[in-house]
């Protein structure tokens, strides 16, 4: 491959140069410790509102289960589209720390907006003393609309805190140093760790003070935490590194697109003979692997063969939509292998959102009592998977990864592709799982007797439905998040960030437009539907399996992607040692451990 100008052949020692030249001065743990705690008490504030949501749809807005799950279902998918418009205005125009901070104010008003939906009487339905609340009267528009914008308002947060708040703290750290690299390592195991913390906080403590002291006292906890959080972020900003925004990785997106459609009808020989030259000058300061020029996607190499007319005197482009570097079509090859990957991981997802739908309405139909004085909230039970991750990761690290590295020779014992597959797996058999326990409520409900539909039938049976949910987590959440932050540059973790929150989108509404048809069609011929409001007349185990169904499906899927998927190859610019663990094909033979 040729070079272009008299720098060019020189663009790595050059990169090398360069970046030795960049002074940073980082904010370091001084100035992440107001992040993490600013994040901590955010997160504390929304999730301490919204784990218990279900039980407040059905319960004080009477809404039936349907309608409740599909508000929390497409909520929680635009929720999780904001953040590619908050990387983007973050990344092109005002930068992290902006962003972060308007995205603050907008989840603080968004969760006073909640809280005066409890707290009013007038932005909520009357109290209805029925022991059934779907048979009570619903919320008018005026007590509808108030809701929808408090969520309105939080979507708008998240768009702007979720994508911001890790490379933002990722900032405050020079990655130039080994002391900067190592900072940043910690910071990601003390940001898991607050975060884990957090849901543990939100799902007993303030899930139990919603539940059986005050709704007003449950929201308006989380509500004082994020005023707390907000006076906590702004408390650190003469201690922040501040970097500025140097333009949107979605603008050098569309600028290979549109430079490699221009020069389409351009052939490129079957193998690179020397004969074409590409435009490949040193990277930024602001990149720290510089990626090999592969043979993958060859039709977007058009957009760095350089033609007349596309240089200036200078030897930069003369016009950016027309040639684009080897590292920019790096780049989006990078983004177009991940995506059918990333597909596949969206069902999986789907059967996740369950536990904080349909699995709660089973728990306040079951016996949550331990011993006769405490109930355990509905909302609560998710606990049983954050502990199963809690008992597992430990276990998988110190046992699982060894003996596996003994047998396949890859570092990680398995690739994270595999990890991911694992965790599919674990999602399909919590369903399955999910339809017997149901099936088997169901009939107990019936036999019994109760007018309420109560079942004489501890809550501790939907545990194994809950325990391998918490083991697919440990496999394909973080199997998924660690695949993304790896397997794009450094500098484009924000559309990481944002394809993983992407995902839990795509799961939202898959699994709202679910729960819709199932609902519309599953009935009719004097049969209730399969999601009816009563539960013992609806078959809620039939809709349990066929999302394990859809999950076979996309396991087949998952593995035809994952197949040939190569993992990407770069050169570290900080320790100029090339990582030859990224070559692999995924089905490949038996990997010698690195």
């Amino acid at each position: 491959m040729d070079v272009v100008d008299s720098h060019s052949q020189k663009s790595l020692s050059h990169s090398i140069v360069d970046a030795e030249k960049v002074e940073k001065k980082p904010g370091g743990w001084r100035a992440v410790t107001f992040i993490l705690g600013n994040e901590t008490l955010e997160r504390l504030g929304t999730i301490g509102l919204l784990s218990n949501f279900m039980v407040y749809l059905t319960r004080v807005f009477h809404l039936e289960q349907v309608d409740a799950s599909n508000v929390i279902n497409i909520w929680s998918g635009f929720s999780n589209l904001t953040p590619l418009v908050g990387a983007f205005i973050s990344d092109a125009y005002i930068g992290r720390f902006k962003t972060i901070a308007f995205a603050s104010f907008a989840t603080l008003l968004g969760l006073v907006t909640l809280t005066l939906t409890a707290s009013l009487p007038q932005l909520h339905p009357d109290t209805c003393n029925s022991k059934d609340p779907v048979s009570c009267g619903g919320p008018n528009k005026l007590q509808f609309g108030i809701l929808l914008l408090g969520l309105g308002f939080l979507s708008i947060g998240s768009g702007g805190i979720r994508p911001c708040s890790i490379p933002f703290g990722v900032d405050q750290f020079d990655q130039r140093t080994e002391e900067g690299i190592k900072g940043v390592a910690s910071f990601f195991n003390w940001y898991y760790m607050t975060f884990t913390v957090v849901l543990l906080i939100t799902q007993t403590v303030v899930v139990y003070i919603q539940d059986q002291v005050s709704w007003i006292i449950g929201f308006s906890v989380p509500t004082g935490l994020m005023a707390c959080a907000v006076v906590m972020f702004f408390a650190g900003m003469k201690l922040y590194v501040y970097v500025k925004p140097e333009g949107s990785i979605f603008s050098g997106i569309s600028q290979v697109v549109v430079a490699a459609r221009k020069k389409r009808k351009m052939k490129l020989p079957a193998e690179d003979d020397g004969t074409v030259t590409y435009y490949d000058p040193p990277v930024k300061d602001s990149v720290l692997s510089k990626l090999h020029h592969s043979n993958q996607y060859r039709f977007l190499d058009k957009a760095a063969m350089i033609i007349e007319g596309d240089l200036t005197s200078e030897g930069v482009p003369a016009n950016k939509w027309r040639l684009c570097s080897i590292q920019e079509v790096e780049e989006v090859k990078c983004l177009i292998r991940i995506v059918p990957v990333w597909s596949a991981g969206i069902i999986s997802l789907a059967a996740m959102t369950q536990q904080g739908t349909f699995t709660v309405s089973q728990a306040l139909k079951m016996d949550r009592h331990i011993g006769p004085n405490f109930e355990i909230p509905a909302g609560s039970l998710s606990v049983i998977s954050l502990l199963t991750i809690g008992v597992f990761l430990p276990l998988y690290d110190r046992v699982l990864v060894p003996f596996f590295r003994r047998i396949t020779g890859h570092k990680s014992g398995i690739t994270l592709l595999q990890r991911i597959g694992t965790g599919i797996v674990f999602a399909i058999l919590s369903m399955i799982v999910a339809g017997l326990v149901e099936r088997m409520r169901r009939m107990r409900s019936i036999n019994s007797g109760d007018p309420t539909g109560m079942t004489p039938m501890s809550v501790f049976w939907l545990s194994p439905q809950l325990i391998l949910m918490g083991l697919c987590e440990a496999f394909n959440i973080i199997g998924q998040i660690e695949f993304f932050n790896s397997q794009f540059p450094e500098h484009m973790r924000s559309i990481a960030n944002s394809l993983f929150s992407l995902s839990f989108a795509g799961s939202n509404y898959l699994s709202s437009l679910i729960v819709t048809t199932v609902h519309k069609f599953s009935g009719g011929h004097d049969r209730p539907d399969w999601l009816n409001k009563n539960l013992n007349a609806g078959k809620l185990d039939y809709f349990y399996y066929l999302i394990a169904v859809l999950g076979v499906f996309n396991l087949v899927y998952f593995w035809y992607c994952a197949r040939g998927y190569r993992y990407k190859t770069g050169l570290q610019m900080g320790g100029f040692e090339e990582d030859k663990s990224f070559s692999d094909v995924e089905m490949s033979s038996k990997k010698p451990l690195k």
